[in-house]
């Protein structure tokens, strides 16, 4: 009982919580995964407690540090939880984004062939991809007694991606008026073509610079670092060993991880 009332409390702290699982595919209600989060934070506390136990026993120092840290680390492990879900939202945002376009495009061939949008919907999720089963989420709505407009509201509310949010939003708006869907599909289809390609633009220029900061940071000082300081310290009788040349090993490694890591975030979220 204490347990679910904590969970509640705490989860007043989340209110976008239910949406976000939600549009992450996650198999918990907002109580119930906060009650997970919060047992596998004080776990993952308690091990890394007892870890802290032997450090601090050999630094010599107050063991009643450990209390601080437990609850530090407690605060960390939750919050990584909760983070987990913004992440996964994020990671699905991106998956569609890059079939977005192509399944756009697709749809409309299908509406323009003369096939109805039901039916080129549901053509539409039989193809492969995420989005494809993003699709297919919309058509059991429809399977299920769902009008076509609330299937798509219901589309709109929990996606990830703001390109296939559009797509929807023309597709209602268009039933709503009673005009032809092909047309407004088409133009919001050329907006995003037009958004994918600005994006792409604008990657090539972060791209330029950062691969010239790359070359100067991560290629020619340490090279030429590391030949003029095997010079110097050869005329000063300076030596140098296996763990100084190892230290410097690693953080060139930690370097190029950085960069690499630099690289693959400013890519935009599209099928280069």
């Amino acid at each position: 009982m204490f347990k679910i009332s904590l969970a509640k409390r705490v989860l007043s702290f989340f209110p976008s919580l239910k949406t976000e699982l939600r549009i992450a595919k996650l198999p918990y209600t907002p109580a119930a995964f906060v009650s997970k989060s919060l047992k596998t934070a004080v776990i993952y506390s308690l091990l890394t407690s007892v870890l802290s136990f032997f450090v601090l026993q050999r630094m010599k120092l107050s063991l009643f540090l450990m209390a601080p840290v437990f609850f530090v680390l407690f605060i960390l492990f939750f919050e990584y939880s909760m983070i987990g879900v913004k992440a996964r939202v994020r990671k699905r945002e991106i998956d569609i984004d890059k079939e977005v376009l192509f399944i756009g495009r697709y749809l409309l061939v299908k509406l323009y062939s003369g096939r109805p949008l039901l039916n080129a919907l549901m053509e539409t999720s039989e193809s492969r991809g995420i989005t494809s089963k993003y699709i297919k989420e919309i058509t059991d709505d429809i399977s299920t007694g769902s009008t076509i407009e609330d299937a798509l509201k219901n589309a709109m509310l929990y996606s990830p991606s703001e390109k296939l949010k559009k797509i929807m939003f023309h597709i209602n708006n268009a039933l709503q008026l009673g005009i032809d869907v092909t047309k407004p599909l088409e133009s919001v289809l050329e907006e995003i073509a037009k958004e994918e390609e600005l994006e792409i633009k604008k990657y090539g220029k972060k791209l330029n610079s950062l691969v010239i900061f790359y070359m100067l940071a991560a290629v020619i000082i340490p090279s030429l670092g590391t030949a003029i300081f095997i010079v110097i310290s050869s005329l000063l009788s300076f030596p140098i060993g296996l763990s100084g040349l190892l230290v410097f090993a690693f953080f060139i490694g930690v370097l190029q991880f950085v960069f690499i890591s630099m690289f693959k975030i400013i890519r935009p979220k599209v099928s280069l």
